[in-house]
């Protein structure tokens, strides 16, 4: 999402425009078109709703990385919000702004602990046990259904604000169901049938508009999902999986 060249995730979030005065050049340099939103305060902001909206969105661009096919790469302070204060082109400073400050763990200890959850998932899915395969035979390999808020009727139009899919992984281990909702309002999305044991029924694994730990939760204590639908609250990313095989381990180690 957000690399040495740009905003800082943190900051993807937080301003509308760059802010490059430090450098010199009269906010001329750095690039213009950096497809943020500073969910409704530019830059710094006392205000809890804005600060958990932003806390929220990091959380989602965060689970987009770590769950898109081929490798992720997370930027150096991504983890724990780290701001150049909207300066996207701080190649020249060698101060606060781009330094890393590291009272930000003891900050967004939320945001760390999601983070490390996330790459500890990655270490470990189906696809990283397959040595040699190409991102282009992943891709081709994949099993996915795509939906929108109801099964099977995705709205690939230009003004969409959800979507949803149902992938089962490479091996055939698990499947998940991960529904995206960037509405403004919350959306009621179907889910695909689950399975009839404990094991093989959707649990809920992610969901990013819950306060922490329950936004992400252990494997071992995702709670069940029984509903034939679920409520995906705005600006919200949820993930539900199931486990198909070996379904006497259950939520433990045999999903590692």
């Amino acid at each position: 999402m957000t690399c040495h060249d740009g905003f800082t995730l943190n900051d993807l979030v937080s301003y509308n425009q760059k802010h490059n005065e430090a450098n010199g050049e009269e906010n001329r340099d750095g690039t213009n078109d950096n497809l943020s939103w500073n969910c409704g305060v530019e830059g710094p902001t006392d205000d809890p709703e804005v600060e958990r909206l932003r806390n929220r969105q990091v959380k989602n661009f965060h689970t987009l990385t770590f769950l898109a096919a081929g490798a992720p790469m997370l930027l150096m302070g991504d983890e724990v919000r780290r701001t150049q204060r909207g300066n996207n082109n701080a190649y020249c400073q060698d101060n606060e702004i781009s330094w890393f400050d590291w009272n930000l763990l003891d900050r967004h200890p939320d945001i760390h602990r999601f983070v490390k959850h996330l790459i500890a998932f990655w270490v470990r899915r189906d696809a990283a046990e397959e040595e040699g395969i190409s991102l282009n035979e992943l891709l081709r390999r994949g099993q996915v259904q795509w939906h929108g808020v109801k099964l099977n009727q995705p709205d690939w139009g230009d003004h969409s604000h959800s979507l949803a899919c149902t992938v089962r992984s490479i091996k055939g281990r698990f499947r998940a169901h991960i529904m995206f909702n960037s509405y403004w309002e919350a959306l009621e999305f179907q889910l695909t049938p689950s399975g009839e044991s404990a094991a093989s029924s959707w649990h809920r694994w992610i969901d990013t508009s819950r306060d922490s730990p329950d936004d992400l939760c252990e494997w071992t204590d995702a709670p069940v999902v029984v509903e034939a639908s679920y409520p995906v609250q705005p600006r919200s990313i949820v993930v539900l999986c199931a486990w198909l095989q070996n379904e006497t381990g259950g939520w433990g180690e045999e999903t590692r």
